[in-house]
């Protein structure tokens, strides 16, 4: 008889919808918690993203009861060294990819958004939320640092009291609660995340590409700047634009 050797699946799904690309993270059984070959997995679906002119806006979601519940801790340690695991990690960046696609990206969050997951929602410029959804950094009490870039991109958004609290603290939040802090733009029921989701991938889709990547920039670059230096940014930005500035 011959043998059957059983295969891990996929542990990122790259499903191209027309103009809106839907990366799902695939590891059900284990919450979506990602391991090396979800990284890898998932730094090809994002460069395939940034690849394609066709591809006009992104929906980044989990199959199973979670959205994704960060580092799989049971691949922790394995590495050589920590030299090792950070050059690993460094010549695949996944996160900076995802930040820096010049096209719309809509977190769509239920479950648990844990660590790395929560950043991950938080990497995306839109987040949706299904009312079960959760979010919590607990690395600090790990002993462990938020690597995937929560310690950027919570200040920056919630302001140095709010993100502290929830770095240090480790507390959970309900969607409810993200809603009131502004992590999460519109919180729906479960089964009417997905839909949502790609309902809004539609209509970003229908804006101008040019438009929507010269706001993307403009707003990200200029986080770094000084008001004045941000306001040249913007009109720098708005010249590129194919209709120019307008008043």
């Amino acid at each position: 008889m011959r043998s059957v050797v059983a295969t891990e699946p996929p542990a990122v799904l790259y499903d191209k919808r027309g103009p809106i690309a839907v990366v799902s993270f695939n590891r059900p059984q284990q919450l979506n918690a990602y391991n090396t070959a979800m990284r890898d997995a998932l730094f090809a679906a994002l460069q395939a993203v940034r690849d394609d002119p066709d591809v006009r806006a992104v929906v980044l979601r989990g199959n199973g009861p979670a959205f994704c519940t960060g580092g799989d801790l049971r691949e922790f340690g394995t590495a050589p060294s920590p030299t090792v695991a950070r050059e690993v990690r460094w010549r695949r960046d996944v996160w900076g990819v995802l930040r820096t696609l010049s096209v719309p990206t809509i977190a769509a969050v239920h479950g648990y958004a844990v660590g790395g997951g929560f950043e991950a929602a938080l990497l995306c410029d839109l987040c949706l939320a299904a009312t079960d959804a959760r979010f919590a950094y607990p690395e600090t009490g790990l002993g462990m640092i938020p690597g995937v870039a929560g310690t950027q991109t919570t200040p920056r958004l919630l302001g140095t009291g709010r993100a502290l609290d929830l770095l240090l603290t480790g507390r959970w939040l309900t969607a409810a609660e993200a809603v009131q802090l502004g992590i999460v733009t519109r919180v729906v029921a479960r089964p009417a995340l997905d839909g949502a989701a790609i309902d809004l991938a539609g209509r970003l889709c229908q804006l101008p590409a040019a438009a929507v990547a010269g706001v993307k920039r403009a707003v990200h670059q200029g986080l770094d700047m000084h008001l004045a230096e941000g306001l040249a940014l913007e009109k720098r930005v708005a010249v590129l634009s194919p209709r120019g500035v307008v008043h």
